[in-house]
Formats: C-alpha cells, sequence, structure tokens
C-alpha cells in the first residue's frame, strides 16, 4: 500500500493505494462516512473493506474527502464530495486502463456519495452499501438502479434504524435486471464493533459470488444472516479480533461515524 496524492477540483486529494500484481485485475473505490462526525479514510469500516477487496486481488483506493486530513478544500454538503470521487475513480481507472471490473463501496455517508457515484457512471459493475443512511438521505435516485450490489446493515445501529435500511433494500430488489443482496448483522453497531470480521467475510463471499456469476440468480427478498453464509472464509485466523483489520499506521480510532 502507498500513499497517494491526486489532484481534485479544490486541490490536492490524499489517499492510500493498493495495486494488485494481476494483470487486468479489477478495481475498486472505497469511500469514508460523514466528515462532520470525523469520517476520515482510516475509519475501520472503510479499512476492513479495503482489506477485503486487497485480498480478493484487486487495486484498491480508499482517500479523504476535501478538507480531511491532507486533502485540500471544505466539506460541501455531498455536491463536492461527489466531485472527488468523480475524480478520485478517474485517477483509479488511469492507473489500471486494462482492469476488468469496478466496483464501488462506502460506509454511511460514503456508501450515499458512491450510490449517487453509481448513478452517473455506468462503468461501474457492482456496489457495495454499508449502512446507507436511509432515515437522512434521499435515495430515490436510484430509479432504477444501474447495477446489483450489496446492502449491510447493523441490526443494533444507533444512528440509522436498520427497518428503513431494510426496507430501502427490499425496494430496490423489486426492481428489474437488477439483484440486491441484503445482509444484516444482527448485533452489530454503528461501527460494527466487535462485528468488522463479520463484515469482511459477508463483503468478501459477495465478491466471489459476484464476481463468479454470469446470469442473474434468483432474487433474495429476505433477510440473510451470518448462518447463512457458505462455509468458506476469507480469515486465515476465524478467531481474529478487530483490531487485526487495522493499519496501525493510518487507523482513527476516534473516528465518530
Amino acid at each position: 500500500m502507498e500513499e497517494v496524492i491526486f489532484n481534485g477540483q479544490e486541490g490536492r486529494l490524499e489517499g492510500r493505494y493498493y495495486k494488485s500484481p494481476r494483470a487486468n485485475a479489477p478495481v475498486a473505490l472505497i469511500l469514508h462516512p460523514d466528515p462532520m462526525f470525523g469520517g476520515t479514510m482510516n475509519n475501520k469500516v472503510v479499512y476492513t473493506l479495503f482489506r477485503c477487496f486487497q485480498d480478493l486481488g484487486f487495486s484498491v483506493l480508499r482517500f479523504n474527502f476535501r478538507g480531511v486530513g491532507r486533502s485540500q478544500g471544505q466539506f460541501n454538503n455531498g455536491v463536492g464530495e461527489l466531485s472527488d470521487a468523480t475524480v478520485a475513480l478517474d485517477w483509479l481507472q488511469n492507473m489500471n486502463p486494462d482492469a476488468k471490473q469496478c466496483w464501488i463501496a462506502g460506509h454511511s455517508f460514503g456508501a450515499w456519495i458512491g450510490l449517487q457515484l453509481l448513478m452517473r457512471r455506468p462503468d461501474i459493475n457492482n456496489f457495495i452499501a454499508v449502512t446507507p443512511p436511509a432515515n437522512e438521505k434521499d435515495f430515490s435516485f436510484l430509479a432504477p438502479c444501474p447495477a446489483s450490489g450489496l446492502i449491510i446493515q447493523g441490526g443494533q445501529d444507533e444512528f440509522v434504524p436498520p427497518l428503513m435500511v431494510e426496507t430501502m433494500a427490499r425496494r430496490l430488489n423489486m426492481q428489474r435486471n437488477v439483484d440486491i443482496d441484503f445482509a444484516m448483522i444482527e448485533d452489530a453497531d454503528h461501527k460494527y464493533s466487535g462485528h468488522l470480521p463479520d463484515l469482511y467475510k459477508i463483503s468478501g463471499q459477495y465478491v466471489i459470488r459476484a464476481m463468479q456469476q454470469r446470469a442473474p440468480s434468483k432474487k433474495q427478498r429476505g433477510r440473510r444472516r451470518k448462518s447463512d453464509l457458505d462455509d468458506e472464509l476469507l480469515l486465515e485466523n476465524d478467531d481474529m479480533n478487530d483490531e487485526e483489520y487495522l493499519d496501525e499506521e493510518y487507523s482513527d480510532t476516534e473516528d465518530e461515524d
């Protein structure tokens, strides 16, 4: 993983980038939670998603939105952050012109930005949206949703009502030509404290299935619980605790969102 700086509309943007050694490796862009509540690219959920895609052989980029860390500019209520995400995706694709697939993933505010980016970029093949803030943001723009994806929610989330996210996922899954998987991690809070390994495995197993899938499968309208997942594990040690998922040099344990 390397530190990278690339130019956004309001100045430089700071990121962390992993380049896969695999030829034609797919790419993934990871977006962080709301900067107004402490969200950074070093958020534990963001880093877990980053590691998951890295371990699956993707080239992966996570970065700080404008005004966060060493990224220049000021918070712009989502409008500027969508521009930042667009620039970041362009940078990632320019670095990987032969990539076979392109994924977007985000946590909370980052999920909202990521899904807006999905609507504007037909080159994005799939998405993972972790705790999309269905109680605060309008997701009616997903009509129709242009790509299949996975929505993950914590059952004990103290900020985003789980039922609202489940209802959102069910509504999206009623659309034609897309399959929206929904995973409820029943005991997880907004930060997925103590459940980052579950988040890693659910995300990774979804990516594996989606990459192997050649034809649309039957839609899954119910909750997918941990016990329903495949036995294949992405982790070498299933007993690893949360801290072992963190990049110690960059992890922001004070992240509020």
